[in-house]
């Protein structure tokens, strides 16, 4: 009799050390961004019977797309409900990391009084470095500073570049090197031969295809001002020295006013009117579909890329074409934008806050996870060389093509084709070399001029895109907008712009 209840004991104690268990797996359901993904069958059958055997959790991915996330994401947020208990956030979607973070769209993941970073992911901190959670910190609805989402161990530094098709420019007798010596505005001979010559058959082909506000930054070297949601602010870098002041100083400008940015429309304006840039990246319902569309068929000559180092592998390998990529600045650049350039978000309408932590916490310190979830099943989407490198297959091309950078942690991920067994080395080492802004660390609040901002952002709109892709003549358009943009109290946004920065910087 003694035996069996010191059995019963056991197995009670054991029970009640894995109530979970007991309970079955818990579901959470998560909004990625940026995939093309039609079949992940077997891989959610591999992965969620990991996850069930490592944190009793299983996953319900959904996989939001470059045009459909910022709907998704931003119906999910003011709407209040509880679809997804985790969402990719960052510094340039709808569900605007900082501003979402404000509002209380997301759990504070190191709350004093729950702390689910150190009680569920504190594996976090020994794999992810301390830079990135420095940058992750933002003002809550409470106005405490904390960490509200999770950061991807990803490019943390900022690289806009221009995306050039090597093997297309090479066709027509030009090297990487003519492109870099002729410089944005010296292109249209290369452009002119290139287009030339891909239209003899007939065809129709646009050698310039890009996404406006990135090509902006490339030329006149202006990074995203965290806070900023509408664009109307610009803060211009240093191009040679990014670590430093620019031409303007520590100083925040209206965007659409100055010299630097009328001269970049006017080139713009020049290639549009030369039949150089396809007129569908100037609508904002067709232009991230067309950008991303000529890229993947390798119909383009020169794009635009946010990249990241060893990017052009990557791509070169998906579009069967050699890319190169053309830094605009001296070194990649840290910023708010960078290092919220990729991350993770519990909902504060979340039923299920420790299990999304806890899954959080595996992502980016699991590479069986990691890889699982980014490249698929190793047999059906990709195979291993020799050498150790992913080869994707054509299954993975065409029914799961992942972000691989919207997801977390990719330096636990195994080289792809041609990247190179050390690769995870290299690329450590080419971020350490990046440089912060002088300005890293400041984030815009508009609430101060909350108004001002609705009126001039709803002038803006009609003209911006246009304005960068070339379809609208800066000579009469721009005049007119800057005339609206005063009116509807722009200097107003832009004084407080920088009285918040000078006190940032305590000046």
């Amino acid at each position: 009799m003694k035996k069996f209840l010191a059995l019963l004991l056991a197995a009670l104690m054991l029970l009640s050390l894995t109530p979970a268990m007991a309970d079955g797996p818990e579901e959470i359901s998560i909004l990625l961004e940026g995939n093309n993904v039609t079949d992940d069958a077997a891989v959610l059958e591999k992965l969620n019977a990991y996850l069930t055997e490592k944190i009793n959790v299983t996953v319900k991915p959904v996989w939001g797309t470059w045009a459909n996330f910022d709907d998704l994401a931003r119906n999910a947020v003011n709407s209040g409900n509880n679809t997804y208990d985790i969402m990719f956030t960052c510094s340039w979607t709808s569900n605007e990391y900082a501003p979402y973070a404000k509002k209380g769209a997301y759990v504070r993941l190191d709350d004093p009084e729950d702390n689910l970073l150190e009680t569920y992911g504190a594996d976090l901190k020994t794999v992810l470095p301390e830079l990135l959670f420095e940058g992750a910190m933002t003002e809550g609805p409470d106005g405490q500073k904390g960490i509200y989402a999770v950061p991807g161990f990803k490019d943390f530094a900022t690289m806009s570049t221009w995306d050039v098709n090597v093997t297309l420019l090479e066709k027509y007798g030009y090297t990487l090197q003519d492109v870099i010596d002729a410089g944005f505005y010296g292109w249209g001979d290369i452009f002119a031969k290139v287009k030339a010559g891909e239209q003899a058959d007939g065809s129709v082909f646009y050698p310039f295809i890009f996404e406006g506000a990135v090509a902006e930054r490339n030329v006149n070297g202006t990074p995203i001002v965290t806070g900023d949601a509408g664009s109307l602010l610009s803060y211009y870098m240093n191009l040679e020295d990014v670590s430093t002041p620019g031409a303007y100083g520590n100083v925040l400008l209206n965007k659409y006013a100055t010299p630097e940015f009328e001269k970049f429309a006017a080139q713009m304006h020049e290639y549009y009117e030369a039949g150089y840039i396809d007129p569908a990246i100037s609508m904002g319902d067709t232009a991230t579909d067309t950008w991303r569309n000529a890229q993947n068929s390798a119909r383009y000559l020169i794009s635009s890329e946010v990249s990241l180092y060893g990017y052009e592998v990557t791509t070169s390998n998906a579009r069967g074409i050699q890319v190169a990529y053309i830094m605009s600045t001296d070194a990649p650049y840290i910023d708010n934008t960078s290092v919220q350039g990729a991350m993770m978000a519990i909902s504060a309408n979340s039923e299920h806050p420790e299990a999304a932590m806890k899954f959080l916490n595996l992502l980016n310190t699991d590479p069986y996870v990691m890889t699982l979830l980014n490249y698929g099943v190793e047999g059906i989407h990709y195979t291993l060389n020799d050498e150790g490198e992913v080869v994707f297959t054509d299954v993975r091309n065409n029914s799961y093509t992942v972000w691989t950078n919207g997801l977390g942690n990719v330096t636990i991920l195994p080289p792809q084709k041609g990247q190179g067994a050390d690769f995870q080395e290299r690329f450590a080492a080419f971020y350490a070399g990046s440089k912060k802004l002088p300005i890293y660390g400041f984030t815009f609040d508009p609430k101060p001029v909350e108004n001002e901002i609705a009126a001039v952002s709803n002038i803006k709109e009609a003209y911006m895109l246009g304005l960068c892709t070339g379809a609208r003549d800066p000579q009469t358009d721009l005049p007119e907008l800057l005339k609206k943009l005063d009116d509807a109290g722009m200097q107003k946004i832009v004084d407080e712009a920088n009285a918040q920065l000078k006190a940032f910087l305590g000046e």
